[in-house]
């Protein structure tokens, strides 16, 4: 049996649960314990502080971890990336009084910086060749430069509501960040089983996202034009109609690229046109 750890609340939290729902894991969450079980796959899930997962993962307290970029290259612990998940999405940036005129990174020199983050800030400014003062908060970081507290902050940033609501502006983006699935470097050949299911159902979710099943009617003598227009991931499927002269094409279609190709379809003869939403897909 697997062990993953996975954040106790919060937003990763909810994208994680609803992962695993996706790859039909089951679990129940009605009576949140530090420890359940899966009632149909070998896996049990340990609920921890997003910043205690790193550690739990690489000592084999927990085999997996599912954890934000920016926690894991924060602790700075010896496990493996094994899969980037694409949510949870934020970035680690600097962020300075919105009156200040801002002319470059030297302007940190000299500055006391308000974060949660001293490792990656640390990095960041050796890089830079800055020398500057980290001043460690372990809660609202961004009210440091208004309590005179701080000259600045590096902090997450997701919508960027939070500064301007502090009088903020970013300035510098250091690192983007997403959800890891994380994975201690020596799993057992059992585990490793497991996992491989594991990644399996995971990847045929996300390779679903923001796809659409696309199902319409052309005329024959449209069919060359109508398929060049299609960005499928394959060959689309056509199959011949009853009606003489008419063929039905499906195809898979990404959901950023929806209307502008619907559009395109429509000019070229396409009719009857079908979107389907796709739950799983295994490529």
């Amino acid at each position: 049996m697997l062990r993953i750890a996975v954040q106790s609340k919060g937003r990763l939290f909810e994208d994680t649960m609803s992962l695993l729902a996706e790859a039909d894991i089951k679990l129940s969450t009605s009576k949140r314990t530090l420890l359940t079980q899966s009632t149909n796959f070998p896996i049990e899930v340990l609920f921890l502080r997003d910043d205690d997962i790193p550690q739990c993962v690489a000592s084999g307290v927990a085999d997996l971890g599912i954890v934000g970029e920016n926690e894991f290259i924060e602790r700075n612990e010896d496990a493996d990336i094994i899969y980037r998940l694409g949510f949870s999405k934020c970035r680690l940036s600097l962020a300075i009084p919105k009156e200040i005129e801002y002319n470059g990174v030297q302007w940190f020199n000299g500055k006391k910086i308000a974060t949660s983050y001293p490792y990656i800030l640390q990095q960041y400014l050796d890089k830079q060749q800055i020398e500057a003062d980290i001043h460690l908060i372990t809660g609202s970081v961004e009210i440091a430069p208004g309590i005179h507290l701080a000259d600045a902050i590096f902090d997450i940033v997701s919508s960027g509501s939070t500064l301007i609501s502090n009088n903020l502006k970013e300035v510098e983006t250091v690192m983007k960040s997403e959800a890891l699935l994380i994975g201690n470097k020596a799993l057992s050949e059992e585990k490793k089983e497991i996992l491989e299911e594991l990644l399996f159902r995971i990847r045929a979710v996300k390779a679903a996202e923001d796809k659409k099943y696309i199902l319409m009617n052309v005329p024959n003598d449209r069919l060359k034009e109508i398929t060049e227009a299609l960005p499928g991931i394959k060959s689309p499927t056509i199959m011949p109609l009853a009606t003489e002269g008419w063929s039905s094409i499906h195809t898979v279609l990404d959901q950023k690229c929806f209307w502008e190709i619907i559009g395109k379809l429509k000019a070229l003869g396409a009719q009857g046109i079908l979107v389907l939403p796709i739950e799983k897909m295994v490529l």
